[in-house]
């Protein structure tokens, strides 16, 4: 045997060292409260340090009593000797944590004890060659866990006919007990039940008229926060309900608890051929109704607000779905942290007062910033427990009510005609730690849920507690999630939030090594486990579920930081979509981190410059070039194989245009893979950016026209739309740039169309202060307040743009090759005029060669969009010896600028910042 593989050896009283007594106020080196040493899988650690001719030991305690001293690390039950293996880690460890590449291995004993020694409080310790400790650490354990003690059974309560079994994974710990209750808060348990465990896995059952009672887990386990044995109270990681702000588990059967007919759900829903036809609506569940006079008092806010079937908001809904929407994407609807579910505890604000305040006042965000921590809104991006809907949003946050409503809420939806999106927001949790009221999956197995770095300390690149999906039990917990909101609630998509944030082996089907095991389960994550659900075994078709998110790349997982994870880059051919940022900046300008006044093509760069400094005028000229090359990529699906003749004159593929930091500007497989938008709840509204960065001599009329402008661009993309809510009616939150607790007053949606909530006070001063100086001066100019015709008006022009849209199935190609046969782009190069794009999308006729004909009523469509400040006038030499009319849906429209829109023979006409269709019908 080789000498770096021979058998270390274990012993229970520290080796004889020979160095003199040390000083013990001089310490050594290394921190026990730091966890830079990795167990990687059975038999191997990973510590990056060299002791050179010395030697390394593991520590073990029971009880946590490991301490460091002078003498190294004592007060261990168990030491055992680590050998050196010169060998690099294996491939498959570096696979899951690359973060760790060049670490040292170091080889336990093949007797040693791991099961024994994961529940107990590890270090390691290296001395050097005259037995002088020179370096201590804790040890990080998620991978080792998933290399032996990983577990595939039922987890939460499953039932029998007479029986509950609670299971729970909590391998690290020493022991659990149930503690169950008759009520959702206060009082003595009404029983404590003793969980066995077997398996990886502690369980226990009782009787099946345990249904309705409450419970929580008490976990004996040590804690790496805190160095200490905890005896945790948790809820279930796979909780299914809750008593009111998570207080216990609700034992609940959600065979239960439906609405009328919702077994018949299924069959009900509306029509969705393929997922090229979507189209999707970002809406806040309390936005929705929260002040709606129509909606009934006790109603507002709640699931159950959907269902009332003649609200104004859901009037609203209603007409959108008439006119092509398709689906409505719900902000978080699960359990969260950050809102009270007891609303008698909710605090209110005075509104006959605020709203007789000037419209630049700072005192409206005082009032609002007062009581944000203790009113009912919030975005929810702070999830507590995944599988449970929020009470917050149920008429009583006690018992099953939440099941009952939000299923409701989604077969009202459904019956509008819109199927429903859950915003799934894996990345982080809310809390951690084994006493925080909000911790959950770190009381249950510390260490493991929370992605931690290389010191073991969380990540909070996300914004707090990211988690971490490169481990098993964390991917098969989201996954098993998904499944459990597809069955139980009938969703049909989910949107992840900070996609990038988890690995791509969680959200498509390829195959990962784990140790010496490859689990089929792993070859089979959410888009396929979700896809392939059906109506026969499952209750819902799965082939009509979609999945998107935000692919952003950054923090820890940068550059494939800790595993390939599920980018803008790495997701082309997965069907996965992710938004596309490049055509919302260079539409609108900048980026959101950036100057709020940099300006994009429709805000007037090069074309009505703002007072912001964008450098000289052959500057702007060609980043105003240079945007326009992004905004053809993104109407193109912004699919990494188009080719087109960019701004320069030349012929290129969309994936050899790069962004400002070297990245494709184009990188799609499929026009599915793509999420065009110019906004959504983050950031300002369309209408409020545009209100900062258009110039000051723009007009009301017009800034609502480059609204609209900047909407049809995603309407008539080959990618799939995203609105976000009231983008439609001109939505403003009075310019706060991040409304996430901003209460009902800066989020307010009006669907009586009477304001856009402009001009309701100054935003709240902690995220737009510095703004506030440009803030004033717009938010105090009455003549930039929209008027109910205004917002009218855009109602009806986006209401337009989506018949538009689904008028044709050329709108909505499926691949690549069609998008690259049927779609041009003219007016292209470097003699192009200036802000305006021309699109010309191509049809066959039956029985002739060339292209198939797809379209029984139009032979070539052709879109141009002004964004000019004046009448745009351009001859198409390709397009001359069509008979091209407006379409009949904008020949028809409310507006005078579009319908003055002209083309003769390939000589197009087009008003100032509008964008006109044109239609070739087929002979009748």
């Amino acid at each position: 045997m080789n000498s770096q593989h021979k058998a270390a050896w274990i012993v229970s009283e520290r080796p004889t060292m020979f160095y003199d007594e040390p000083d013990l106020d001089n310490l050594p080196q290394g921190n026990l409260n730091l966890a830079r040493a990795f167990w990687v899988n059975k038999d191997l650690l990973a510590w990056n340090v060299d002791a050179q001719d010395g030697s390394f030991f593991l520590h073990a305690s029971q009880h946590a009593q490991l301490q460091l001293t002078g003498r190294g690390i004592e007060g261990a039950d168990t030491i055992i000797q680590l050998e050196v293996d010169t060998h690099d880690l294996p491939a498959e460890v570096l696979e899951r944590l690359p973060h760790i590449s060049g670490y040292h291995a170091l080889r336990l004993p093949r007797d040693a004890d791991w099961k024994k020694l994961i529940k107990c409080q590890l270090a390691v310790g290296a001395s050097n060659a005259y037995g002088a400790p020179i370096d201590a650490s804790g040890v990080q354990l998620p991978s080792v866990l998933d290399d032996v003690l990983r577990y595939d059974g039922p987890l939460g309560v499953t039932f029998s006919e007479t029986e509950c079994t609670f299971s729970i994974w909590a391998p690290t710990a020493q022991n659990v007990r149930l503690f169950l209750y008759t009520e959702p808060s206060g009082g003595e348990p009404e029983a404590v039940i003793q969980l066995d465990e077997k398996h990886n896995v502690w369980t226990a059952s009782g009787p099946k008229d345990w249904v309705g009672k409450y419970y929580l887990y008490e976990v004996t386990v040590f804690h790496p926060s805190t160095l200490q044995v905890e005896i945790c109270l948790a809820n279930d990681p796979y909780s299914r309900g809750l008593s009111a702000n998570g207080e216990r588990s609700l034992v609940i059967d959600l065979s239960d608890h439906n609405p009328e007919n919702w077994d018949r759900l299924s069959s009900e829903k509306p029509m969705l051929h393929c997922f090229n036809d979507m189209a999707i609506y970002e809406l806040h569940i309390r936005d929705f109704s929260a002040r709606d006079q129509t909606v009934p008092e006790n109603l507002r806010g709640t699931f159950l607000a959907f269902s009332e079937m003649e609200s104004a908001g859901v009037r609203h809904l209603r007409s959108l779905a008439e006119a092509g929407l398709t689906h409505v994407h719900l902000l978080p609807s699960f359990d969260f942290g950050s809102v009270n579910e007891v609303k008698e505890k909710w605090k209110t604000l005075d509104y006959d007062r605020l709203e007789g305040l000037p419209p630049d006042s700072e005192e409206q965000q005082e009032a609002v910033v007062a009581i944000q921590n203790e009113d009912g809104f919030n975005w929810g991006y702070d999830p507590v427990n995944w599988g449970v809907p929020d009470g917050s949003y149920s008429t009583d946050p006690n018992g099953p009510c939440r099941t009952f409503e939000f299923r409701s809420m989604v077969q009202s939806i459904n019956r509008l005609g819109l199927r429903v999106v859950l915003d799934v927001v894996y990345n982080h949790l809310h809390g951690n730690g084994p006493s925080d009221h909000l911790s959950v999956l770190d009381k249950v197995v510390p260490g493991y849920y929370l992605r931690r770095n290389k010191d073991g300390v969380i990540e909070n690149s996300t914004c707090m507690n990211n988690t971490a999906s490169e481990f098993y039990m964390v991917d098969r917990l989201i996954v098993d999630d998904l499944l459990m909101w597809a069955t139980q609630y009938k969703v049909d998509g989910f949107r992840f939030d900070l996609m990038g944030h988890i690995m791509k082996r969680t959200m498509v089907c390829i195959s990962c090594q784990f140790g010496s095991w490859t689990n089929i389960l792993f070859q089979m994550r959410a888009k396929t486990a979700v896809q392939s659900l059906t109506e026969e075994k499952d209750g819902v078709d799965g082939s009509k579920i979609y999945l998107y998110g935000e692919g952003w790349d950054f923090g820890e997982v940068y550059g494939n930081g800790r595993g390939v994870n599920a980018t803008q880059l790495n997701l082309p051919g997965s069907q996965i979509g992710s938004f596309n940022d490049r055509m919302r900046d260079s539409a609108i300008g900048g980026s959101p981190f950036g100057d709020p006044l940099e300006q994009g093509i429709f805000t007037g760069l090069s074309l009505q410059p703002n007072s912001l400094p964008q450098g000289d005028e052959e500057n702007m000229a060609k980043n105003l070039a240079r945007g326009k090359d992004r905004i053809i990529l993104g109407l193109a699906g912004n699919l990494r194989d188009y080719v087109f003749v960019d701004f320069e004159g030349r012929e290129v593929k969309g994936c050899e245009v790069l962004t400002h930091d070297g990245k494709p500007v184009a990188y799609a497989a499929s026009p599915t893979e793509i999420i065009n938008y110019v906004s959504a709840h983050d950031n300002e509204t369309l209408f409020d950016i545009i209100m900062m960065k258009v110039a000051e001599s723009v007009s009301l009329e017009d800034r609502c026209r480059v609204n609209h402008l900047a909407s049809s661009i995603v309407a008539l993309s080959q990618a799939i739309p995203f609105f976000h809510a009231g983008e439609d009616m001109l939505r403003s939150k009075s310019l706060d740039r991040d409304s996430y607790n901003s209460g009902d007053w800066f989020n307010r949606l009006d669907f009586s169309y009477e304001t856009n909530n402009w001009g309701v006070g100054l935003p709240p001063k902690s995220k737009n202060g510095e703004k506030w100086p440009i803030m004033r001066k717009l938010l105090g100019n009455e003549s930039l307040r929209p008027s109910k015709d205004h917002i009218l008006a855009a109602v009806a022009n986006f209401q337009d743009l989506l018949k538009i849209r689904f008028s044709s199935p050329l709108f909505r190609l499926k691949t690549v090759n069609a998008i690259q046969a049927r779609l041009q782009f003219h007016n292209t190069g470097p003699a192009a005029i200036p802000g305006i794009i021309v699109m010309s999308i191509h049809d066959g006729d039956e029985g002739e060669p060339g292209l198939l004909q797809i379209d029984s009523i139009f032979r070539i469509i052709v879109v141009v969009i002004n964004a000019r400040p004046d009448e745009g006038i351009l001859k198409v030499g390709l397009l001359r010896g069509f008979k091209l009319e407006l379409h009949p849906v904008q020949a028809a429209s409310q507006d005078e600028l579009v319908k003055a829109s002209s083309c003769d023979n390939g000589t197009f006409a087009i008003p100032k910042r509008t964008t006109a269709v044109f239609v070739e019908k087929r002979c009748c």
